[in-house]
């Protein structure tokens, strides 16, 4: 079966009684036409994120919404289409939703938490070798011929075996990140606001610090926290200063957690050895940023639970949180479940 075009409906006779709905990005092909067999969909086929008008129009109407950490959900939108119930955002975090706003509207909201930890674990502890090893930055000096000869002294990074890991978030994904610093034989400090590991989530060996200890006694320091306003700038220019001038801060979470303007001068200044990035404050980051510039910061394009499988999965969680919606019936998984009680 082949998905509708970006502006067109999905099999819309005239008395086809299915619920209406929009999805901003097309979805991979199974959870596609279990989609296509319940509602009539409209999707967006465009490049980059869906235009703030083909949203309005495409939702005027609708019931629901699948919508990606790159749309923008907030009062604004939602005054333009009260007959709207649910909204499936395509991603665990919802910093890009104003769930207050669909709160006080009635509007239920789905995420896609636990199927996207494996895969955004690996990323992160890819990042830690990555940055820690210097990759990048040898594979770049490869290939501007700096590779003379065998060197004792050329591109000496920091051995994981035996340093210590920070976690800054003790949920799904932190713990699964601490799970694998203790194969590489790491010592793991984690901190969270609530001073324990999340509900399921706790791993043996890992020691829960406060978050000054486990900065200044960490060689590597990896986020994992949710956004929100409590975590804007979490680690900026003042936590910056208590890390190891040695130490390597990865972050696989928001942008927005780390002061990015302070990490810059961080590293340019030496106060910190490296940094890897799989998201930043403003997405897509400019190619012309000095931070993508930097021999020791590596910045990715925001690629965490990016493997076949486990988009294939979030997007099923999505489509079942959507379905469950505008049938009435209660979501796998409710950002607002003050609202999901049925």
């Amino acid at each position: 079966m082949t998905e509708p075009a970006a502006t067109g409906h999905v099999d819309c006779a005239g008395d086809d009684v299915r619920a209406r709905v929009a999805v901003t990005r097309s979805l991979p092909e199974g959870p596609s036409r279990r989609l296509a067999r319940h509602a009539r969909v409209e999707v967006w086929r465009g490049e980059g994120p869906a235009p703030e008008a083909w949203l309005r129009a495409a939702c005027a109407g609708a019931v629901g919404l699948l919508a990606t950490p790159a749309d923008r959900v907030g009062e604004d939108l939602l005054v333009t289409c009260p007959t709207l119930r649910v909204v499936s955002n395509l991603a665990v975090g919802t910093d890009n939703v104003d769930v207050a706003a669909l709160t006080r509207r009635g509007v239920r909201l789905g995420n896609t938490p636990g199927v996207l930890t494996a895969a955004t674990a690996d990323l992160a502890f890819a990042l830690v070798l990555a940055a820690s090893r210097r990759l990048v930055e040898a594979r770049d000096a490869v290939l501007e011929g700096k590779w003379t000869t065998w060197d004792p002294g050329f591109m000496l990074g920091l051995e994981l075996a035996g340093a210590t890991i920070g976690i800054l978030g003790a949920g799904r994904i932190g713990m699964a990140v601490a799970r694998r610093a203790l194969a590489f034989d790491m010592r793991v400090l984690a901190w969270s606001r609530r001073g324990r590991p999340a509900d399921g989530t706790g791993v043996e060996g890992v020691e829960m610090v406060a978050m000054d200890r486990l900065l200044r006694e960490s060689d590597v320091v990896s986020i994992h926290v949710a956004l929100d306003a409590s975590t804007v700038h979490l680690v900026g220019a003042p936590q910056l200063a208590l890390m190891k001038p040695t130490a390597v801060l990865v972050n696989t979470a928001r942008g927005a957690v780390v002061d990015q303007q302070a990490l810059l001068e961080a590293l340019v200044s030496g106060r910190l050895a490296a940094a890897g990035l799989d998201v930043t404050e403003r997405e897509p980051i400019d190619p012309s940023d000095p931070l993508v510039h930097l021999p020791n910061c590596i910045v990715l394009p925001h690629i965490g639970s990016a493997t076949v499988a486990t988009r294939t999965a979030m997007a099923e969680l999505a489509v079942d949180n959507l379905l469950a919606g505008i049938a009435g019936k209660r979501l796998p998984s409710c950002v607002n479940p003050e609202l999901d009680s049925i």
